[in-house]
């Protein structure tokens, strides 16, 4: 069975299928970078591509890339930490299914030999991939970014939500996202 048969018809993910979700992911064998990142929004949800919405728009600014190269190219893999959008909680979204990354995530990365690069956006794919402790703050790790070099490169998220967070850390528009731009224009002009 091919692995996105799989992930639809995992027990796990049958309230999703049944609303005729599907997983959102891409893992092209052909990636050189992957970016996994929290859970769909409802709106990529809905659109069934990640990274369609204003946080992409500034995530592929970040990168230093264009939509064309971002989709088209096969440079880049994107693998949430839940494949499914897991709803309303009281202030944004529900956080991930635990288990999902445990359980999928393996395979997915076997399937992407040309790895270079994995982008860790946000706590969830940073605690997990990194083995950090819940207390860790994740301004701390960002800050620290080239302590997780060369394999994994942790970020904030890219949301408009986090522009106070830019505001009070302006090091990571001038240190970290040159710094991530660079590393991406060597990966991908290989």
């Amino acid at each position: 069975m091919d692995i996105y048969d799989a992930i639809v018809a995992d027990p796990e993910n049958q309230e999703f299928t049944q609303k005729g979700w599907k997983p959102i992911y891409t893992a092209p064998a052909s990636a050189k970078i992957l970016i996994i990142g929290q859970a769909p929004s409802m709106r990529v949800q809905k659109a069934e591509v990640m990274w369609k919405d204003a946080s992409g728009d500034r995530l592929r600014e970040w990168l230093g890339v264009d939509e064309k190269e971002f989709y088209d190219s096969g440079d880049f893999g994107v693998i949430p930490m839940d494949f499914y959008y897991p709803g309303k909680a009281k202030s944004g979204d529900k956080a991930p299914r635990k288990g999902i990354a445990k359980k999928w995530h393996p395979e997915l990365l076997q399937r992407m030999p040309n790895l270079q690069l994995i982008i860790l956006i946000g706590a969830y794919s940073q605690r997990f991939y990194l083995k950090l402790p819940t207390k860790t703050k994740i301004t701390d790790v960002v800050a620290d970014y080239q302590k997780y070099l060369p394999k994994y490169f942790p970020i904030v998220h890219p949301s408009p939500r986090n522009n106070i967070w830019m505001a009070k850390n302006p090091w990571f528009a001038t240190e970290v996202i040159p710094a991530l731009q660079k590393r991406v224009a060597e990966i991908i002009k290989k």
